[in-house]
Parts: structure tokens; C-alpha cells; sequence
């Protein structure tokens, strides 16, 4: 007896694969996680915007690691040059300039230490295994499901412009220039989200490889959404971490 192997499916057409990869950004992605809902209504207090200034820090921190992971992985100078441009985003081309730098201005607007943020002490520990399982995932896999993973950054543009109308209205305690991350970030996920989609659109030729892609974008909606996961938890729990201690449980009534 013989079995007949059914034929591979067919791709799915180019405007078909990127649908589907909108669609996740759309159904899944973290804008639609209570803990940011709150945020971006005006209902979080000052002790937990400063708990999720302080856990995303650690997520921010990480994002070069995991762009020089997918760096390595790039078999051209051309594409290595267009990411080595996100790498150098976040860390700056030198000391105070960069993603990273504008974030520690923003914990510092909302009254965090700098030097707390960086030791990462306050860092929860559902936040360290979501930061780590991202870039064990862009070291581990192909170059093609690390790239589709960053596609959340298709989202990102209009979330970072909510959040600056959010952050004014609602959270005017935090210093205009503290927001500078997200007003950079507009532009720069705009043009990120463009040319990691071209990538994915060009590399995934079979059914398969468009299946890995759209399932990697996926895991990084599920990181982000976990990262939120364990922020909301805490506040839950009723614990106060060492920079929610330093700055009270009732600061909601001081900042309105």
C-alpha cells in the first residue's frame, strides 16, 4: 500500500502574505492590552507609569542586542548598512544621543534614577523571560522569521502618536521633553516597518516560509503582550518595587 503525499499549498500572493501579516499587527498587537488601554485613557497612576517606564526599559535596552543578532545574519553589505541604521537608533553614534539615552530621559521625567534604571534591580522577572525569549528567537532563528518578527513596528507609528496625545493630556506631571522617544520613534518605525516588509514579502517565496513569518510575528506580539502581562500583574499583587517605594503609593492625588 502506497501513500500519496498530498502536493505543498500554494503561496499565498504577495498582496495576500502581506495582508496576513497586517492582520496580526491589527489583532494582536499590545495597543490593545488593558494595562495600555488604561494608560492611553488617563487611568494609570504615577507609581505605574514609573513601573512600566522602569520594566520597558529593560525591552528597550535589549532592542540593539537583538538588531546586531539579526545584523549577523545578513549575507550583504547593503542590507547590513540599512541595519546597523536601527542599531545605531537606539545606541546612538555616541554618549547621549540614541533610543535608549531619550528613554532614560523619560524615567527621569517621571522622578526615576538613572542609575536605578540602569542597574535594573526593579526589572520583574515576567519581563526578563519575555525580554530573553525575543532575543534568543532573533539569535536562533532564520534571518527571515527575525526580520518578520520586527514587523510589529507596522503598528508601532500610530500607537507612539496615541501615546503622545495620551501622555500630554493626561500625565502633564511628566516633562515635555521627557516624550522624545516617542515623537523619534514615529518617523523612524515608519521607515523601519517599510523595509523589514519588503524583506519578508521578497524572502518568502514558499507557503511555508510565509507560515514561519506570519507565526514570528505573532511570537512578538505575544512578548510585548507578556511584557504588559507581568507590569499589570504586579500592580495587582499589591507589591511596591524599590522605585514605587521611593515615590509613594498615593501620588495620584499629588499630580491630579
Amino acid at each position: 500500500m502506497t501513500t500519496t503525499l498530498a502536493p505543498p499549498a500554494k503561496p499565498w500572493s504577495r498582496a495576500e502574505f502581506e495582508d496576513r501579516l497586517r492582520a496580526v499587527g491589527q489583532d494582536r498587537y499590545h495597543d490593545r492590552h488593558p494595562f495600555n488601554v488604561r494608560m492611553h485613557r488617563g487611568g494609570l497612576r504615577p507609581d505605574e507609569v514609573c513601573r512600566w517606564i522602569a520594566n520597558r526599559f529593560h525591552y528597550q535596552r535589549h532592542i540593539p542586542v537583538k538588531d546586531a543578532l539579526i545584523l549577523a545574519k545578513l549575507d550583504s553589505s547593503r542590507l547590513r548598512r540599512m541595519w546597523l541604521r536601527r542599531i545605531e537608533d537606539h545606541d546612538g553614534r555616541a554618549d547621549g544621543e540614541g533610543g535608549i539615552e531619550r528613554w532614560l530621559r523619560l524615567g527621569e521625567a517621571a522622578g526615576l534614577d538613572r542609575e536605578t534604571l540602569l542597574s535594573g534591580e526593579t526589572v520583574l522577572p515576567g519581563v526578563r523571560l519575555a525580554v530573553d525569549g525575543y532575543v534568543n528567537f532573533c539569535r536562533l532563528r532564520s534571518p527571515l522569521e527575525a526580520v518578520a518578527a520586527s514587523l510589529t513596528e507596522l503598528t508601532a507609528p500610530g500607537l507612539m502618536r496615541l501615546r503622545i496625545e495620551a501622555f500630554e493630556r493626561h500625565y502633564p506631571w511628566i516633562a515635555p521633553d521627557g516624550l522624545a522617544y516617542f515623537r523619534t520613534r514615529v518617523d523612524q518605525g515608519r521607515r523601519d516597518s517599510a523595509e523589514a516588509l519588503d524583506l519578508v514579502l521578497e524572502w518568502a517565496r514558499t507557503r511555508e516560509d510565509q507560515e514561519r513569518a506570519v507565526a514570528a510575528l505573532s511570537f512578538k506580539c505575544d512578548v510585548l503582550w507578556s511584557l504588559l502581562d507581568a507590569v499589570e500583574h504586579e500592580g495587582k499583587s499589591g507589591h511596591a518595587g524599590p522605585h514605587e517605594r521611593a515615590h509613594g503609593q498615593g501620588g495620584a492625588g499629588e499630580h491630579g
